[in-house]
């Protein structure tokens, strides 16, 4: 069990590796809305997300022609039954949206999509200079200000600490992230667990931006010089986020989770199950807390292995090999791959279930959260971008028309075709931010000399 008293701390340092991006004077800005913040999960998952996988088995049959033919319609959620491994799920029908048709063939496709899922651009894993654009969950963390603009978390190939994240916080700066529950519970809370540790961070703070201030006067390159002077803003705002947090340490006390002790140490010997309820319980706290109102989470990458799920617990379930027809604990591949995603949804429901129990404005905390499920690189293990699925939960403060159905949008290369770019347009026009278009565009859609910028205005209320 976690609690102040057993504490284990970390390196003063480890503070610092969450780097925030310029805009942090946003945080005391005042916010319109009375009934509270909009937040956002952004949830991925590896192997890809099939389209048949999201179909609804109770279309009729023009339905499943139109579907088949990746033809453009809508139907009623509340008038069908979700695929079995959705029906977790079943009691929040009014709150979900089936997303079919989006494309991301501008991202980096294939085994891993890095930090191209929430830029819309090609990035690649060791090249910081190919983060061109802030990602979406940071632009939408600068609309709804928080201490912590945006936290990511990690749960991929039984890492521990801090690491290297996929947000992109500012321009060729790669994020970091929290890759167990005991480190994640350990830094967004800080605030309550060590305060004095706060402090001197801001002091180590301090000596590595005088260090990269000296740095900066003998570069020459650019380039160089700017992810330097980003690098040095990010101290700076960092020093701010530690004077909120400071504020917030009283409010957050309330809300900090309890861990169990399997997840001391990195939790090596915790049942993936166990790890991501732990990781549900962190994010759900920090939200309420109020140091966040955006959350990016990575829930697997084909190298993890996965064990401990119902009814195959002995089990370890290998993604890579499900991407390549195998199978785990005598069920089929597509059982094996459903086992995985029904983890990913019960941890989305338990997500739901948790924000609606707390109180805010008039309702609770899920009306003003949205949640986003889709694959990390598009429709299957070795993919091209070419469907992009996205389940997506909306509470009832919504920015967007699109709650209570299934929708299929026009195919990649036909006219009315949308991409990622497109519905990231969207969420950020619908949520204050006025940009043109987000997002690369689409190398078919040019060819073809099709409309592809903008936001979705069907969607915008």
């Amino acid at each position: 069990m976690l609690t102040r008293r057993n504490f284990i701390k970390t390196s003063a340092l480890s503070a610092s590796a969450m780097a925030l991006a310029p805009g942090f004077n946003k945080l005391h800005a005042k916010n319109q809305n009375l009934e509270g913040p909009k937040r956002f999960i952004f949830i991925r998952k590896s192997n890809g997300l099939r389209p048949h996988e999201l179909a609804l088995p109770s279309f009729s049959q023009q339905e499943k022609s139109l579907e088949r033919s990746k033809s453009t319609f809508e139907a009623d959620l509340d008038k069908h039954e979700l695929p079995k491994w959705m029906r977790v799920l079943d009691k929040h029908k009014e709150h979900m949206t089936i997303l079919q048709g989006i494309s991301a063939t501008m991202i980096e496709n294939g085994h891993y999509s890095h930090s191209s899922t929430l830029g819309a651009f090609h990035s690649k894993a060791s090249s910081p200079s190919a983060l061109k654009r802030v990602t979406v969950d940071y632009e939408l963390g600068f609309l709804n200000p928080s201490p912590f603009t945006s936290v990511e978390l990690s749960l991929v190939d039984n890492r521990k600490g801090i690491v290297p994240g996929f947000s992109v916080p500012s321009l060729y700066q790669r994020n970091s992230c929290y890759a167990d529950p005991e480190t994640a519970f350990n830094q967004v809370f800080k605030c309550v667990l060590d305060p004095k540790s706060v402090e001197s961070d801001t002091a180590m703070i301090n000596f590595h931006k005088s260090q990269l201030q000296r740095a900066l006067s003998k570069v020459k390159n650019s380039k160089q010089k700017r992810a330097l002077l980003n690098r040095i803003n990010s101290f700076d705002e960092m020093i701010k986020r530690n004077n909120q947090l400071a504020s917030k340490a009283t409010g957050a006390a309330k809300y900090m989770p309890e861990l169990n002790k399997v997840h001391a140490d990195g939790g090596f010997n915790a049942t993936t199950p166990q790890k991501q309820a732990a990781m549900t319980d962190v994010l759900v706290a920090a939200m309420a807390s109020g140091l966040t109102n955006v959350v990016s989470y990575v829930m697997d990458t084909i190298g993890t292995s996965l064990n401990g799920f119902p009814g195959i617990e002995s089990a370890t379930v290998n993604l890579h090999a499900l991407g390549h027809n195998a199978s785990a604990g005598g069920l089929s591949n597509e059982g094996s791959r459903a086992v995985t995603r029904i983890s990913h949804l019960d941890q989305i429901n338990s997500i739901i279930e948790k924000l609606k129990t707390i109180p805010e404005g008039k309702g609770n905390m899920f009306d003003n959260t949205m949640i986003f499920y889709f694959p990390s690189g598009g429709e299957t293990h070795h993919s091209k971008g070419l469907e992009m699925p996205y389940i997506i939960m909306s509470g009832k403060n919504c920015n967007l028309d699109i709650a209570g159905r299934y929708i299929r949008l026009p195919y990649l290369g036909s006219e009315g075709h949308k991409t990622i770019g497109n519905f990231y347009t969207t969420l950020l026009n619908a949520h204050g931010n006025s940009i043109e278009h987000y997002g690369d565009l689409c190398q078919t859609m040019s060819r073809k000399n099709r409309q592809q910028t903008g936001a979705i205005k069907r969607f915008l209320t």
